[in-house]
């Protein structure tokens, strides 16, 4: 989410028809000497042993030079703008990611996974620009408005430097809105708009970032932790910048809401999905493709798919309704756990105890099933109140590495009635480990690969192993009781009602209400929970079917190696296997574990040879 996975940890090419609200654009003059070869012949060959050992560094140049975060990572220093995108910047994006994909296409290289993950990488931007997707430039609980109170969560006004940085950011804010107005513009002079729910919510988010005193807004919060040593007379001078340039990036939030609330709501498209914009069900089925990473699925057989397995999934959890003993209908018991107060928190510090305290058995269980383990750690965090009503009811944010910046596990407080803890052990196996950090984690970790290998997030890979995480929790005995073994089972069923929802929304032209179905009569998800996601995929077309089809294609590679080895066949190395090269697309990845699969082979018969 980049994403913050699940969308910060995302790399560049991710931003396919999501990152419209987190675009890069031009960024940097590092870009012209690209661009003119380009212009003038293509990209110059040099005579080394693998062409990707000079198209690799040139992908980087590209990512720095439309992303003002890389930049500044490439460059030591914190960033100080946000992305470029208007159209003109990302025009000449697009025609960079051509030439460079055109070059990396044709390249005879051994590095194949490299291969591939750029492929993927520039073909996204492609598409995202070819779509023009910054015409709505948001998702709902994610967008521009998000960017800089995640930013700021996220800040260390450790030096200086790094605080002068983040007074030009929060300067820089009203250009970058100014510019995502103007793609919503464009957006209602072409049909391209966005549906009343998500809007809403980003409303609502902007919002609560127009304060009466700037000293209380989130942008402002990294200021009041300077370092204790810095010159008082420095860190005054800062304070005071600082205030003077949140004022800025405030009136920019107050135009926003303006122009969205009188000029963008009359333009709301009246379908819940895009299946009725022009050219969207074609957009769709490439957002499905993009998101599902290889797994070669059309939106037809994701719909099926999901009609099969909330199916299936809904027999298991009649079983353990019969276990518990619960006298009357499946309807029933639903309601008794959507409205029994012992099911719920009494405080955001019970429901953060409670977080904290799975966490750590989550913690204890790795060695179990992992044997290469993450050095980065992660701490549990409520979701900032700003923008909590309208959030997700838990998400992963990644860490830093080399920065020593933890990662963090983010818990929604906000509304306690809605967050039953006999879902808390899922959230948590999902979000932190062995779900979204340990994997995430690992691949920043991947000292011997590029960063574009180390931040690549394919959707299906990530979320797919997400929710196979919640899987391992089970096995692990992570859930005690027959409620959050339920609860487990209503997570699972969530993520097969989102196949059938999001391809019902935006394929087969359904409304909210329709969507929404599946969830209120199979799942044990509190009613605001479901109001919250069905939002979220209204404004993220194509994301949610990728975690169901990347836990199935999961489960699918370790049933063919448990069948293939035998009683040879170790947990702890499939999953070392299987997470060793970070995340890829679903169809690399099951190249790699036939591969993994037939070296096991091959090591037991040799092993046998020598005994004999």
């Amino acid at each position: 989410m980049t994403l913050l996975a699940c969308n910060e940890c995302f790399g560049l090419g991710s931003r396919f028809l999501y990152a419209s609200v987190n675009g890069t654009g031009r960024g940097s003059d590092n870009m012209k000497p690209f661009l003119f070869a380009v212009a003038f012949g293509g990209l110059a060959s040099v005579a080394v042993a693998d062409p990707l050992d000079t198209l690799v560094p040139e992908y980087e140049a590209y990512v720095d030079a439309n992303s003002p975060e890389g930049a500044a990572r490439t460059a030591g220093l914190a960033p100080d703008r946000w992305s470029d995108v208007t159209p003109e910047a990302i025009a000449e994006q697009a025609d960079a990611a051509r030439a460079l994909l055109e070059e990396v296409q044709k390249a005879e290289t051994e590095r194949e996974i490299d291969q591939a993950i750029l492929i993927r990488l520039l073909d996204s931007d492609i598409v995202w620009a070819e779509t023009d997707s910054a015409r709505i430039p948001f998702v709902g609980d994610w967008g521009f408005q998000a960017e800089p109170v995640f930013a700021a969560l996220r800040v260390n006004l450790d030096s200086e430097a790094a605080a002068e940085a983040w007074i030009a950011r929060l300067n820089d804010v009203p250009r970058y809105f100014d510019e995502n107005i103007a793609n919503m513009r464009r957006g209602i002079e072409t049909g391209w708009t966005a549906h009343k729910d998500p809007l809403d919510t980003v409303i609502a988010q902007i919002r609560e970032q127009v304060v009466d005193d700037p000293a209380e807004s989130d942008l402002y919060a990294p200021f009041l932790s300077l370092p204790e040593n810095m010159d008082p007379a420095v860190a005054e001078r800062l304070k005071a910048e600082g205030l003077t340039a949140t004022r800025r990036a405030m009136d920019a939030y107050l135009d926003a809401w303006r122009f969205l609330e009188i000029e963008y709501k009359p333009y709301l498209r009246q379908g819940a999905g895009i299946a009725g914009l022009e050219n969207g069900q074609s957009v769709y089925a490439a957002m499905v493709e993009y998101h599902t990473a290889g797994a070669g699925y059309s939106p037809v057989e994701i719909h099926q798919l999901g009609l099969s397995e909330v199916a299936r999934i809904r027999s298991e959890m009649e079983a353990i309704i019969a276990e518990i003993g619960f006298e009357g209908s499946f309807e029933e018991f639903l309601t008794h756990l959507r409205t029994d107060p012992k099911f719920y928190a009494q405080s955001a510090d019970e429901l953060m105890a409670a977080a904290e305290e799975i966490s750590s058995r989550l913690r204890a269980s790795l060695p179990d099933y992992f044997g290469n383990l993450p050095e980065l750690e992660f701490e549990v965090q409520p979701v900032p109140d700003a923008i909590a009503p309208g959030y997700t009811t838990g998400r992963y944010v990644s860490g830093d590495p080399e920065e020593g910046r933890l990662g963090i596990y983010l818990v929604n407080t906000y509304a306690l009635d809605q967050r039953p803890l006999y879902e808390l052990p899922a959230l948590s196996a999902h979000e932190a480990v062995p779900g979204h950090h340990l994997q995430i984690a690992l691949a920043q970790e991947m000292s011997d690969q590029p960063k574009f290998r180390q931040d690549y997030y394919a959707t299906a890979f990530g979320e797919g192993w997400g929710l196979y995480a919640e899987r391992i929790a089970g096995e692990a005995g992570i859930y005690r009781t027959p409620y959050e073994r339920f609860g487990a089972l209503s997570y699972e069923m969530w993520r097969a009602c989102r196949l059938v929802a999001d391809t019902g929304l935006h394929w087969y032209g359904w409304t909210r209400s329709a969507a929404e179905a599946c969830f209120i009569e199979n799942s044990a998800l509190a009613p605001l929970n479901i109001q919250t996601e069905v939002t979220r995929y209204i404004g993220w077309p194509g994301q949610a079917v990728a975690y169901k089809v990347g836990e199935l294609k999961i489960r699918e590679l370790r049933a063919r190696a448990e069948a293939s080895l035998g009683d040879s066949f170790d947990v702890r190395e499939f999953h070392d296997a299987f997470l060793a090269e970070g995340a890829v697309p679903l169809d690399v990845m099951e190249a790699r574990i036939d591969d993994w699969i037939a070296a096991q082979h091959s090591t037991a018969s040799n092993t046998d040879t020598l005994a004999d």
